[in-house]
């Protein structure tokens, strides 16, 4: 009988055991189509595996071209356009395992893929880190503590929309290994942020603010939030002689991204053109709008003259300190002096040498005071000869207008030359409103004050000055509020509290006023202390209390505060003493004047006969 009639069971084990395989297949082929689970063929592809190589693949790559882009100057571009194409690839790499993955005969085991990705994600990393020269890296630590997002820091970080194209420039770090070198990178800051705000299209926080930040341990992103900007420029420089290198970075401060970075080595001869390269990069990662030749407006009132820039450098450092003194802006002029000898045609020298010389006017004497305003005035028309659209000239010439001449209709078409020169300017807003509330136009006065405000927001003399625009315009309970502001910005100012208290009594809250005045703790100057409370004690009717502290305020400052002296005897309804002292104050020149045709102290008098003549011969505009 044939052997195919035998049980296969009842044969020898090595047949049971050749026909086990057999039946194993026969299942298999047997098995339906999709019966495997979805993730279980998604693994017999690879899917998983390949994508997350390529996503580590492409980390690296981008990390990679970033070190190139930085290392050859490429333009930013090159690597938008990169990572643009990586992120097309993203969804191709699934589809392409899919259909190819189970062709190879080797494949790379899901522990090794791991492990691929995890270098190629380390070395991607060290190429982010190290994509700057070792030198520079060290800067960028002192520079910013961290230039990623730092939520923590931030209530509400999507509430945080700042204006377009508004940016912040920090103090540059000076890395010249020498102390004496800070005025040089604090001023190559200012400068860069001054051409910056000379671009129509940019928003650009004013000085006193970026600067206050300076030697505190503060983010980015803190910062951005106060200053309310939507990017942070900063850097360092390191001088050796006339030559100079600064390097820069720009930061997205709602992100906490890098968006830009540059290095420069270049010579003092050189930096107008730096200046505009800077200015013009940084406006173009911003999208802003260029108009015209911007490099003109950026190298307006410049010079080339290495040595001329230092002292003008010099004399900055001195001329902005926020609680500077008499001493400190003669310093700053005879470093202006030194620029304009070095290069005569330093227009901006000139602007500032004028400015320096309006504010020593205010603590001279009459016939020095005098000469100090031709001096500027000559200072002011020589730096509009050189620069004609220079804004910060045509503000200096308005101030010679006001000092001692009260010719208020010549400072007028000044202050509105400058504003429209220089509408990124706090210094030039700030000065336009308080200039257009003196001459009664209140709202173009608030609205310069607030635009000021937004330019210059950790400046408490820019707040003080809208609450003096607010006081003119008879708003007392707002003007309060920003006092409040400025106190907690400036603690401890004596010139900030004397406006409160001034504004306490303006408002009709004497009671508060005389606490705040009699009260040894609160910060006021004793001719400020002694005004108020003349002030005070004769609306409560104690007559022998205000005249002793009249006189005590008279024993301080004599003659030198006659309109102070008019002031307290308009309000005491003493019409001729009120009108005697308020002419002494015109013959001395006194600058306060100014503010007569708006002050509520002299509202008791405005309508003498005396009263408007003296007005009149300060030929206000209309």
């Amino acid at each position: 009988m044939s052997d195919t009639s035998k049980d296969p069971a009842q044969d020898g084990k090595g047949t049971a055991a050749s026909a086990t395989p057999q039946v194993k297949i026969a299942a298999h082929a047997a098995e339906p189509p999709g019966a495997a689970s979805p993730w279980a063929r998604l693994k017999e592809h690879k899917v998983a595996q390949w994508t997350l190589a390529y996503g580590a693949f492409a980390y690296a790559l981008l990390h990679g071209a970033t070190l190139l882009s930085d290392a050859l100057e490429w333009p930013h571009a090159i690597v938008r356009v990169l990572a643009l194409a990586l992120l097309v690839g993203l969804p191709i790499a699934p589809i392409v395992a899919w259909y190819h993955g189970v062709r190879a005969l080797k494949r790379v085991s899901g522990s090794e893929l791991i492990l691929i990705a995890l270098l190629l994600a380390i070395g991607g990393s060290l190429m982010w880190l190290y994509r700057r020269p070792a030198d520079e890296s060290a800067a960028s630590a002192r520079i910013s503590k961290v230039t990623t997002p730092t939520a923590p820091h931030v209530s509400t970080p999507a509430a945080f929309a700042p204006p377009a194209r508004s940016i912040a420039v920090l103090p540059f770090v000076n890395m010249s290994g020498d102390a004496k070198q800070e005025y040089f990178s604090d001023g190559i800051s200012e400068e860069l942020l001054n051409a910056l705000s000379r671009l129509n299209d940019m928003r650009v926080a004013a000085r006193t603010s970026s600067f206050s930040f300076k030697g505190k341990d503060v983010d980015v992103s803190t910062i951005a939030h106060k200053l309310n900007v939507g990017a942070v420029l900063e850097g360092s420089v390191r001088r050796a002689g006339n030559t100079v290198r600064i390097t820069v970075q720009l930061i997205n401060a709602v992100s906490g991204f890098h968006i830009w970075s540059q290095t420069y080595d270049r010579n003092l001869t050189d930096i107008l053109k730096l200046q505009a390269d800077v200015a013009t990069s940084v406006a173009q990662q911003l999208e802003a709008k260029l108009v015209g030749d911007e490099a003109a407006k950026i190298e307006l009132g410049g010079t080339k003259n290495a040595e001329a820039y230092d002292a003008y450098l010099r004399g900055l450092q001195r001329y902005d300190k926020l609680d500077a003194e008499d001493s400190d802006y003669r310093e700053a002029l005879a470093a202006f002096d030194d620029a304009i000898s070095l290069d005569p045609n330093f227009a901006m020298a000139y602007a500032r040498r004028a400015g320096a010389l309006d504010i020593i006017y205010d603590s001279v004497t009459d016939s020095a005071g005098l000469s100090l305003n031709e001096q500027a005035r000559a200072a002011a028309e020589h730096a509009l000869a050189l620069a004609p659209q220079l804004g910060e000239a045509h503000l200096a010439l308005a101030f010679t207008y006001i000092r001692g001449v009260f010719d208020l209709a010549k400072a007028a078409r000044e202050h509105d030359s400058a504003l429209a020169l220089a509408p990124g300017s706090a210094w030039v807003q700030r000065n336009f409103a308080l200039f257009e509330s003196a001459v009664g136009h209140f709202e173009r006065a608030v609205t310069a004050a607030r635009r000021a405000v937004s330019l210059d927001p950790q400046n408490p003399r820019t707040r003080q000055v809208l609450a003096q625009v607010l006081i003119n315009a008879r708003r007392y309970s707002e003007a309060l509020k920003f006092l409040q502001d400025a106190r907690v910005l400036f603690p401890g100012s004596h010139n900030i509290e004397g406006f409160i208290t001034d504004t306490l009594i303006a408002s009709g809250q004497i009671e508060n006023a005389r606490r705040a005045c009699e009260s040894p703790s609160t910060p006021l100057d004793d001719d400020d202390r002694h005004q108020c409370l003349a002030l005070v004690y004769h609306a409560f009717g104690r007559l022998a209390d205000a005249e002793r502290e009249l006189e005590k305020f008279k024993a301080i400052d004599g003659s030198a505060a006659a309109l102070d002296y008019a002031a307290i005897y308009a309000q005491w309804r003493n019409t001729t003493a009120a009108l005697q002292w308020l002419t002494t104050a015109q013959r001395q020149g006194d600058t306060g004047l100014m503010q007569i045709k708006v002050s509520w102290l002299l509202d008791p008098i405005r309508n003498e006969p005396q009263f408007k003549a003296i007005e009149a011969r300060m030929n206000f505009p209309p």
